[in-house]
């Protein structure tokens, strides 16, 4: 775990289950465009959640590339998921912008919904082909540059699923903050 500085909330790398954040008040999912059940986080999600989860995005969907929705958690452990779609690598464009604006959007759902706590997982960067060095960099740098305007966010914890994504994660919280 890294603390940043005083002028940034806590921010996070930890290897586990995004399912099982039960420390925070919303958790972000790898959604499809129909924020239906598929693989990988969004499976997971929607398996610990239950099928409301599925009902509930029923009439937000479909989102594009970039956007982020926010439902209530059902038998998640979270108050909240927040969905974010994921531009597909080498499809989806400009998939930089795209991704960032998964997070920029992500936390701003946080900020207006009065959240404090929110868990990310490693957006884009599964069946999507995000290549995970550049999505990790994406992440680290939108969710630094985004939080001065999300001033009641006290965490962000990327949840990753093995310890090689944490570690890069983990570097580029080091480089992006000089805190070595």
């Amino acid at each position: 775990m890294t603390g940043v500085s005083m002028d940034y909330p806590l921010i996070e790398c930890i290897t586990g289950d995004i399912a099982r954040q039960a420390d925070v008040e919303a958790v972000v999912n790898a959604a499809n465009a129909q924020l239906e059940s598929g693989g990988g986080v969004a499976g997971a999600l929607h398996r610990a959640a239950g099928p409301e989860l599925a009902q509930a995005g029923r009439p937000l969907a479909p989102i594009r590339p970039g956007q982020a929705v926010i439902t209530e958690g059902f038998a998640l452990p979270n108050a909240w998921v927040i969905h974010c779609l994921g531009p597909v690598y080498g499809v989806d464009e400009p998939s930089a912008e795209l991704l960032a604006g998964c997070y920029r959007e992500a936390l701003g759902l946080a900020q207006q919904q009065g959240i404090r706590r929110v868990a990310f997982p490693a957006l884009s960067t599964g069946v999507f082909g995000y290549p995970l060095n550049e999505a990790a960099e994406i992440a680290v740098s939108t969710v630094l540059t985004t939080l001065p305007a999300c001033p009641d966010i006290e965490l962000v914890r990327f949840v990753l699923f093995d310890e090689a994504s944490r570690g890069v994660h983990q570097r580029w919280l080091e480089t992006l903050t000089d805190n070595d």
